[in-house]
């Protein structure tokens, strides 16, 4: 998108400086606002022309049958799917009776800006009507980080050639009309008009809509109330029904005066309390709103984002685009888990309707790695979410004849929600993503009472559901068969490198905290002899090796099937799923994203550097990258092993997946776990940084197209600043105490007071690995 001339490239924001219906509904996910509780996308504010509306609430949710021609033993009956809820961002204009529309009349400008400091969606269109009445429109609109409940909208109309009557309509409306979510007739049916009226309430300027869904059983207040400021004689007035509130504002306005109205917005929902709970909590949240008024939420805004840069920025020095698009990614990444709180963290956090609105494994994957760094008490939250919903992950494992808890591939409320077992189910790699994610917590904030109270449970359940799963062989060495890793076109495969390495990291981890804290521990049953047979098995995890080829198979004898045939394969091939059968894709070497390559990274204590080097260029020629998940993961492993021009390619993949729509779906919804790989690729990739064993160490190193990279990370109550540049890094405590870590394998102590200098280890280049014809990322390099 941002290649298109209407879209700037500036550092701190995303503006479009003219409107183009052809990229709409791209846009509205681009723009789209959220604190991680509310999602709002960047619809225009009257509401029309659309690509998807799109108002949501965390993990509120429609349930819809699964459909099987075929179904089997512990397939999920239904499936979750997050509803687009009551929409309070309307606000209708009429000019002395003509309603404002871009698609009628002369649109003369039209500006909007996504602005990451200010954590604001502003708006200006100057506009001449039908019957030759020009005006200025201006909105800015915000989903209070502070006030978790609430949003705002402020919206300005001024006449510029004459006195005009203007009536400003703003609204609540339930059920509004939307693309179809489902190509299954009954899942269609369960999702329209998904919402029931329960009560509505209008008086003064405030208007209440309450609704409940059809079938999932979940209660849901919104409210929306107004402060105007308009001329003498401006009238008001506030009305409602079941599926639309509305307050209507009439002033006569001069050349060189404006109407403003400031529209507060709450919501609240509840799968228990009662609708009087809920209409008390949107009460009490448009009060405090209103006390604080626009410009103290808008001042709130900012003072929160500044506290978050301060602990966050990434600073890329050489690339405006990808200067604009990492700061674009972080913020989008903030966006989607800051007031989560508990709740999932979806794939498309609340920006669309992609994926049913579904978290999957790439949150504690991809996502909290950069959480846990720049907002570690989202990354907590997420965390504790998943605590939230073992009892269900139990009762899933138990389905399957397994012990411990099996968490599902796809869910909303915790679930499991994926209909289709190799690509889903079979996943178990999920478990260890979760205590990997535990784990890299705990190391990076010291959080003790964390561990003590959610992480010890979750260890150790996924601990019982592996040792369940697996098996000693006559020879003692434990394997894990008919599982599927990240790599989804490898299905049902024995001893996944990946997931074994995960499961080894868990199994240890789960038998070193139980001891540090006994108490909850014999609670949960542990006893030394479970102790013993996690390092047992943790000891004697297969990691599959092929002595001819001198790399890991992804899987055991993966390297022994036949390699996929590229040279049969067209660019209108891929994604390969949608155009071959599965069966093709399971027995052949071909690579929807990168698996054994991931484990490079996140399990990189585990190889041997000639190691890393072999299987990266192995594994290069066969991965297409059919998912997002795959660019940050490759620019990584790229960078460690050499190929920095490379590894500067699939930074840019991975960071402009969605303002460049690679995947052509951004209308969907942002892809957040991408977006938050721009950072693992700029600052695991170029910075270096590794945590394995709990230590932070760095081994920095720039392409050549990059002048300097800066960034900041939080460590055990410090906030370190990296910076790269030549052949120098420095580390800096911006506060904090004196911090040790090691820099390219040497241990250093930066002290407080000033920055520590040292020199980067170049590599010796090495010819680049191919990739798979047509499936080369973008080179960077060349623009």
């Amino acid at each position: 998108m941002i290649e298109h001339p209407w879209f700037t490239v500036e550092p701190w924001a995303v503006a479009e400086e003219q409107l183009h219906l052809d990229v709409l509904a791209q846009s509205e996910s681009v723009f789209a606002l959220s604190n991680g509780h509310i999602g709002f996308r960047g619809n225009l504010d009257e509401g029309e022309p659309f690509g998807i509306p799109g108002t949501y609430l965390n993990a509120f949710y429609e349930t819809r049958p699964l459909p099987y021609a075929e179904a089997g033993y512990g397939y999920p009956e239904d499936g979750q799917t997050l509803i687009n809820v009551t929409n309070g961002k309307l606000i209708r204009l009429l000019v002395d009776d003509e309603p404002f529309d871009i698609r009628y009349g002369e649109l003369i400008r039209h500006v909007r800006r996504l602005d990451f400091r200010a954590g604001t969606l502003t708006r200006e269109v100057d506009w001449r009507s039908p019957t030759g009445r020009s005006i200025r429109v201006r909105s800015i609109r915000l989903v209070s980080f502070a006030q978790r409940s609430a949003a705002a909208i402020r919206y300005e109309v001024e006449p510029l050639d004459g006195t005009m009557r203007v009536v400003v309509q703003s609204e609540l409306v339930t059920n509004e009309s939307q693309p179809p979510q489902s190509h299954d007739p009954r899942a269609a049916a369960a999702l329209a008009d998904a919402l029931v009226a329960e009560n509505q309430i209008a008086r003064d300027l405030r208007v209440l809509l309450m609704h409940a869904t059809r079938r999932s059983g979940l209660g849901m207040a919104a409210g929306m109330d107004h402060m105007v400021d308009g001329p003498d004689g401006t009238v008001t007035g506030a009305e409602a029904e079941e599926d639309l509130g509305r307050v209507t504002v009439t002033a006569d306005l001069e050349s060189g005066t404006t109407l403003r109205l400031d529209k507060l917005l709450a919501y609240g929902w509840s799968s228990q309390r009662s609708f009087s709970s809920l209409r008390d909590q949107v009460d009490a949240a448009l009060a405090a709103a209103r006390k604080s008024g626009f410009d103290g939420l808008a001042a709130d805004q900012r003072t929160y984002l500044d506290a978050f840069w301060a602990g966050a920025d990434v600073e890329v020095g050489g690339d405006a685009e990808l200067q604009q698009a990492v700061r674009f990614s972080l913020f989008h990444t903030l966006q989607a888990g800051a007031r989560a709180e508990q709740r999932a963290i979806a794939a498309k956090g609340l920006t669309g309707p992609g994926y049913d609105g579904h978290c999957f494994w790439d949150t504690e994957a991809f996502v909290l790695p950069v959480l846990t760094h720049t907002a570690p008490a989202a990354a907590a939250d997420a965390l504790r979410w998943r605590l939230s919903t073992i009892d269900l992950a139990e009762e899933r494992a138990r389905t399957l004849g397994l012990a411990g808890a099996a968490f599902p591939w796809r869910t909303i409320r915790g679930q499991e929600c994926s209909s289709y077992w190799p690509a889903g189910t079979a996943a178990f790699h999920i478990d260890a993503d979760i205590a990997a994610a535990v784990v890299r917590y705990v190391a990076a904030t010291g959080d003790d009472d964390f561990e003590r109270d959610v992480g010890v449970e979750l260890l150790v359940k996924a601990a019982r559901l592996y040792m369940s799963l697996g098996h000693h062989d006559a020879q003692g060495a434990f394997h894990i068969d008919g599982v599927t890793g990240p790599d989804e076109y490898s299905a049902l495969a024995d001893d996944n490198v990946y997931t074994n390495l995960m499961v080894q990291r868990n199994l240890r981890a789960a038998a070193e905290a139980s001891p540090r804290h006994v108490d909850r521990a014999r609670a949960l049953g542990v006893n030394a002899e479970e102790l013993a047979t996690w390092r047992a098995a943790a000891d004697a995890m297969m990691v599959p090796w092929d002595d001819l080829l001198g790399v890991h198979p992804q899987s055991e004898d993966f390297t022994r099937q036949p390699r996929w045939d590229f040279s049969q394969t067209t660019e209108d091939d891929y994604p390969l799923l949608l155009h071959f059968p599965y069966f093709e894709l399971y027995r052949r070497q071909v690579i929807k994203q990168a698996d054994l390559v991931l484990a490079l990274h996140v399990c990189g204590d585990a190889f041997t550097d000639e190691e890393k080097q072999r299987n990266f260029d192995y594994y290069e020629e066969m991965t297409v990258r059919d998912s997002s998940l795959s660019a940050c993961t490759q620019a990584v492993v790229a960078a460690e092993v050499g190929h920095l021009d490379l590894a500067y390619d699939y930074f840019g993949e991975a960071a402009l997946m969605d303002l460049d729509d690679l995947e052509h779906n951004t209308r969907d919804g942002l892809h957040i776990a991408s977006l938050a790989g721009s950072w693992i690729a700029a600052v695991a990739g170029f910075g270096g940084l590794r945590d394995h064993g709990g230590e932070l160490t760095f081994a920095p190193r720039l392409p050549q197209h990059l002048t300097h990279l800066t960034f900041r990370l939080g460590w055990r109550g410090r906030t370190l600043q990296v910076s790269v540049e030549n052949n120098r890094a420095s580390y800096e405590l911006l506060d904090g105490e004196a911090l040790e870590l090691s820099h390219h394998g040497d241990r250093v102590t930066v002290e407080p007071g000033g920055p520590l200098e040292l020199a980067v280890q170049q590599v010796e280049p090495r010819p680049e690995p191919k990739q798979p014809p047509g499936r080369a990322p973008r080179r960077r390099r060349e623009r």
